[in-house]
């Protein structure tokens, strides 16, 4: 694994030098057969399967070395070209179905009623809470001893604590999704769930340096939203096991600096320059999960282009926005991936994020008792505050926006992310809670009656219009509710109240819980992107029952779907009072 940013800005150079061609970046990791290598390519580009993440999530029959010595003499045999059929067999006799190095785990802190359900008044809602709750049970695993004693045969990661998965396709735990299921486990009362996984996510990054993607080898390379410190907050809010924090410390600081190290940029604005944060995965080849797709995308544009596009669809990947027009805005063709160019653009939801940490990290060494650490990580954040203020925040519209590398200006696109530093408490000046709330009104959002909508373009990606993602109803109820405003407050009702009622009425229909939702005429389950919307849905059940819990008392099964315009807006509020 590369471990300096002299090594990264190398790769980095090669690519603008027109150097990205085959073999030019290193691979996502060394096995190869899950990472690169002929086998990998064969049977990706065979499409063996529906979903090219099957294959690579296949443990091995044998040792890595004595399967690739098989296939390389299968391949001899066939002019190193393999025909479909003697493919299957092969993996039949050497790969074992994915899930097999996983078993079921019904969590030990599991308990039939929680407190938090009592404060839900509509019955209908607090009986679909309660069977929220009893999703943990489906959603929780346990990796098997043999992934600890032959790590070799397995693309899934060892961890030593059991966890909560996202469900469907997602057979291991992701980092940026573990937050709001945390936040849900929390609420269900399950501390123990929570550190659990906490203690995963630090043995990842003494382990690695950071948190992967996600617990699959082929993820190594490239991280996702960092919300360590969050995590951390949460349990110690909820538990006070300052021991831990103080035990745990110095690795949240590690994970921290691994951005600071891998994923820093300078932006020159006149005479000042600012330093914010990217995404940025400078390796090679198609990304292994995804292989065929890549592979196909990749063959529409000039060979030695294509090196920087998968670097760049790693990127994307790493963003947690896996895909979006958020990534092709500047590009040749702002509605096609091929345009991808996310390395290419400081994000707005990124240096909020980073925010957060460094005061979360300040809280927490002031109240261990280091002074010096409080104040370092203090002094980072208002360098943050000011330098995403001086590149990111736009006073004409009220919102922050994706500043664009290459163009050298803001993106002016709608993106939910725009608010992120309203949920992360990285603002200075309140009164932007309520410009905020203007933005919203300006740009027609609030008239979604289903949900906030992911983007208004629609390009057939999963995270562009017509999806809506629960993460992102968060940023934007959250940030707002932040506003002591109560014509504020109540938009973030308004929109929770929204949400809440399509989360509901798809489950009432089909009894399952996704990923992402369809808002564009009435609430359904999600679609586009690169595989079929996935059911469970671990972060979808953590951040309904966040909005339970907060608005419980208001929230309705069958209260008439809101259009947030101004006029029907001041209606609202004004009979929110009076039934106060």
């Amino acid at each position: 694994m590369l471990g300096s940013a002299q090594e990264l800005c190398l790769l980095a150079l090669l690519v603008l030098l027109g150097l990205g061609s085959l073999g030019a970046l290193p691979p996502p990791c060394e096995s190869q057969i899950y990472c690169h290598g002929d086998l990998l390519h064969q049977v990706q580009m065979a499409r063996l399967f529906k979903d090219d993440k099957h294959f690579v999530d296949m443990p091995l029959a044998a040792a890595p070395d004595q399967v690739l010595q098989r296939f390389q003499e299968l391949a001899v045999t066939h002019n190193h070209s393999v025909p479909r059929p003697q493919l299957q067999a092969f993996l039949q006799e050497h790969f074992q179905a994915p899930g097999q190095e996983l078993q079921p785990w019904t969590p030990e802190d599991w308990k039939d009623s929680p407190r938090f359900l009592q404060k839900i008044s509509d019955p209908r809602l607090r009986a679909w809470a309660g069977q929220l709750h009893q999703l943990w049970k489906k959603l929780g695993k346990k990796v098997k001893p043999e992934v600890l004693h032959r790590p070799e045969r397995f693309s899934l990661i060892y961890s030593r604590h059991p966890f909560v998965v996202p469900g469907g396709r997602f057979l291991e735990f992701y980092y940026w999704d573990s937050y709001w299921v945390m936040e849900g486990l929390l609420l269900s009362e399950m501390p123990a769930t929570v550190r659990g996984m906490l203690q995963n996510f630090l043995d990842l990054v003494q382990t690695y340096g950071h948190i992967p993607n996600g617990a699959r080898v082929y993820y190594l390379q490239r991280s996702q939203p960092p919300l360590l410190a969050l995590m951390m907050d949460r349990y110690v809010t909820h538990t006070d096991d300052i021991a831990f924090l103080r035990d745990n410390i110095g690795t949240l600081a590690l994970e921290l600096d691994f951005w600071t190290q891998n994923r820093t940029i300078s932006v020159s604005l006149g005479t000042k320059s600012y330093v914010l944060n990217r995404y940025y995965v400078p390796y090679g080849g198609p990304r292994p999960e995804s292989y065929s797709k890549d592979a196909e995308l990749a063959d529409t544009l000039p060979e030695g282009s294509r090196e920087a596009l998968w670097a760049e669809l790693k990127a994307g990947a790493e963003s947690g926005w896996d895909f979006s027009s958020r990534w092709f805005v500047g590009g040749r063709d702002p509605s096609s991936l091929s345009s991808i160019r996310t390395s290419k653009f400081v994000p707005v939801d990124l240096n909020a994020f980073l925010c957060q940490a460094e005061g979360l990290m300040a809280k927490f060494y002031a109240s261990l008792g280091n002074d010096s650490q409080a104040e370092k990580y203090r002094n980072l954040r208002e360098q943050r505050l000011a330098a995403m203020k001086a590149v990111l925040w736009d006073e004409e519209k009220g919102a922050w926006f994706d500043y664009d590398l290459e163009h050298g200006k803001k993106t002016q696109e709608f993106y939910p992310s725009n608010l992120a530093p309203l949920w992360a408490d990285c603002f200075s000046d309140p009164g932007v809670v309520d410009k905020a709330l203007k933005y919203l009104e300006d740009s027609k959002i609030l008239t979604y009656q289903y949900g906030v909508p992911t983007s208004l373009h629609k390009t057939g990606q999963q995270w562009d219009f017509p999806n809506a993602w629960a993460p992102l109803q968060d940023l934007a109820i959250r940030g707002l509710a932040k506003s002591p405003s109560p014509r504020t407050q109540e938009v973030a009702f308004r929109l929770a109240q929204n949400w809440i009622r399509t989360n509901f009425d798809v489950y009432s229909h089909t009894s399952a819980m996704y990923e992402k939702y369809d808002i564009s005429s009435g609430g359904q389950p999600g679609g586009g992107g690169e595989y079929e919307v996935q059911e469970g849905f671990g972060w979808t059940n953590g951040v309904a029952l966040m909005l339970l819990d907060r608005y419980g008392d208001r929230l309705s099964s069958g209260t008439p779907r809101a259009f947030l315009d101004p006029p029907c807006l001041a209606a609202a509020l004004l009979l929110s009072l009076l039934l106060q």
